[in-house]
C-alpha cells in the first residue's frame, strides 16, 4: 500500500478547478484558526486556560482550533484580547 501526503494530494487535487475554488474559500477561515493557534501556543496556553480566560469550556476552543465552530465577532473579540492581540478584519476587493 502507498500513502500519500498531504501536499502531494494538495498538488493533485489543485489540478481540479472546483476543489481549488472551495480551498480558496475557506482561506480565510484556515488563515483565522492557524494564528489563534499560533498565538495561544506562543503564549505557553493550553485550551482549558484560554477557555477558562474568556469564560468558556475547552471543548468550545478545541471546535473552533478544529474548524467545526463558527464564531461570532463578539467571541473572536473576547478571544483576542485574552490572547492580548487585537482582532483586525479587512475586506478586500476582488
Amino acid at each position: 500500500m502507498s500513502y500519500k501526503t498531504y501536499r502531494q494530494f494538495k498538488k493533485e487535487w489543485g489540478k481540479d478547478s472546483s476543489f481549488r475554488k472551495g480551498y480558496e474559500d475557506l482561506a480565510s477561515e484556515f488563515n483565522l484558526i492557524q494564528s489563534i493557534i499560533e498565538m495561544r501556543l506562543k503564549k505557553g496556553m493550553t485550551q482549558k486556560e484560554l477557555a477558562e480566560k474568556i469564560g468558556t469550556g475547552q471543548s468550545a476552543i478545541a471546535r473552533l482550533e478544529s474548524g467545526r465552530y463558527n464564531p461570532t465577532v463578539a467571541f473572536l473579540n473576547k478571544l483576542s484580547g485574552a490572547l492580548g492581540t487585537r482582532l483586525e478584519i479587512k475586506l478586500k476587493r476582488v
